[in-house]
């Protein structure tokens, strides 16, 4: 009994390891979808978000939505699937909602800025 949780533990101290080199590999490409969420958030409370940037936004939200869960930050995954609705709709969403907007993403960079290690 005493070894089968020894291994148990070894196993879960494994994943735990992987989990985290796994996010050191792709913490960098996590961070860059962030500052597209940052960037089109501005360019929406300046009325210039283009069609391009706003399907820019959506596809980094959704790539965001499904990773962030991936980490164990499920409240990012939830921020990243508001945002990736907001950024699918056929119209850009009005100046006045770039504020809640940038409330998001400087939420979401702090969610992924300050993700602890998982060993």
């Amino acid at each position: 009994m005493k070894s089968s949780l020894q291994s148990g533990k070894q196993a879960e101290e494994a994943l735990s390891q992987a989990i985290d080199r796994l996010w050191v590999r792709f913490f960098p490409e996590i961070r860059e979808r962030v500052a597209v969420l940052e960037s089109a958030a501005t360019a929406v409370s300046a009325k210039k978000l283009s069609a391009a940037r706003r399907e820019k936004a959506q596809a980094a939200a959704h790539k965001l939505a499904g990773v962030l869960g991936t980490f164990s930050l499920a409240r990012g995954t939830v921020l990243a699937r508001e945002l990736e609705v907001i950024y699918s709709q056929e119209t850009s969403p009005g100046s006045d909602s770039g504020e809640r907007l940038a409330e998001i993403a400087a939420e979401l960079r702090a969610i992924v800025e300050n993700r602890p290690s998982t060993s």
